[in-house]
C-alpha cells in the first residue's frame, strides 16, 4: 500500500466503522467455534498496523500465542505497543515458523495484494503451520467489477468471487467449512459509488476510503455490520457483498486417518 494508507490505517483502524463492523463479521464467524477457548496459537498473516491483532486476543490470554506478521516495516513500526502478542516482518509466501505451530490463522484482506503474486503458494503455507485440526479464516474482496480509487492506493491485483476463494484453498489442501459474502447492506451504496467514479487514464494521486467520518456518523454505519454478524453468528449466509468470508479446515485429520 501506499505510505500514506498505511498511517490512515494505523490512525483509524480502532475507531472507524469499517474496521470495526468488520471485525464484528469476524467474530461471528468464530466464536461458534472458539467461543471458549483462550488458549489457541494464532498468526494474522498480513497484520499490517495490527489492529486485528487486539480482537484476536481474546482466543489466546490464557496460555496462548498471538504472532502478527507482515512484510512491510513501516506498517509494524506504526502499530500500536504489541502487549497482547508478538510483530514480526516475514512474507505469507514464505512463513517464518516451524511446521504445525499454529491452530488457527487469519487472513484479511491480504492476498489480493500485487505484492502476493500467488495465493495458492501462500495458502499452501499457511497449511503447512497450521496443526492438526487448525484453521483458516480468509477474508478477500469481491467482484473485480468493483475496483475504484482505492483499489489503487491499496495495490489491488484482483478482486473474488465465493467459487475462485473456495478453489484456492481447495488447491492449497483445505477443506472449506463454511463461505459467506459479507457487507451486503452496504452493497449498492458502493457499486453506486464505483459507478459515479471516474476513470481517467493516468492513476490519481493515492487517496484513502477510510477517513474518519463524523462520530453519529460513524457509529450509523455501523448497525448494517452488526446485523449481518447476528445472521452470521445463527451460521447462515449472505449471496452477495463487497467481501468474501471463507473458513477452512486444513484437512490434516483426515490425511491421519487415511
Amino acid at each position: 500500500m501506499e505510505r500514506s494508507e498505511y498511517e490512515v490505517l494505523a490512525k483509524t483502524e480502532h475507531r472507524h466503522w469499517w474496521h470495526g463492523g468488520r471485525r464484528a463479521l469476524t467474530r461471528a464467524m468464530l466464536e461458534p467455534l472458539y467461543q471458549h477457548r483462550r488458549d489457541l496459537a494464532i498468526l494474522d498473516a498480513g497484520c499490517g498496523t495490527g489492529g486485528n491483532l487486539h480482537f484476536l486476543h481474546r482466543y489466546t490470554d490464557q496460555g496462548g500465542r498471538l504472532v502478527g506478521l507482515d512484510r512491510e516495516r513501516l506498517a509494524l513500526e506504526l502499530a500500536q505497543p504489541p502487549h497482547m502478542g508478538a510483530l514480526l516482518q516475514g512474507s505469507v509466501l514464505a512463513l517464518p515458523f516451524a511446521d504445525h505451530s499454529f491452530d488457527l490463522v487469519t487472513s484479511f484482506d491480504v492476498l489480493y495484494h500485487r505484492g502476493v503474486p500467488d495465493e495458492v503458494a501462500a495458502l499452501c503455507e499457511a497449511r503447512r503451520v497450521l496443526r492438526h485440526g487448525g484453521r483458516i479464516l480468509l477474508r478477500l474482496p469481491a467482484y473485480d467489477g468493483l475496483r475504484g480509487k482505492h483499489d489503487l492506493a491499496v495495490h489491488t491485483r484482483r478482486r473474488y468471487r465465493a467459487t475462485d476463494v473456495q478453489q484456492m484453498l481447495a488447491a492449497a489442501g483445505f477443506i472449506v467449512e463454511r463461505w459467506s459474502y459479507a457487507n451486503t447492506l452496504l452493497f449498492p451504496f458502493a457499486l453506486l459509488q464505483r459507478t459515479l467514479e471516474a476513470r481517467p487514464s493516468e492513476p490519481p494521486p493515492a487517496t484513502s476510503d477510510l477517513t474518519l467520518p463524523a462520530a453519529p456518523i460513524n457509529a450509523a454505519l455501523r448497525v448494517p455490520f452488526a446485523l449481518e454478524a447476528v445472521w452470521l453468528e445463527l451460521g447462515q449466509g449472505l449471496p452477495y457483498g463487497l467481501s468474501v468470508l471463507c473458513l477452512a479446515h486444513s484437512g490434516k485429520l483426515e490425511e491421519v486417518t487415511l
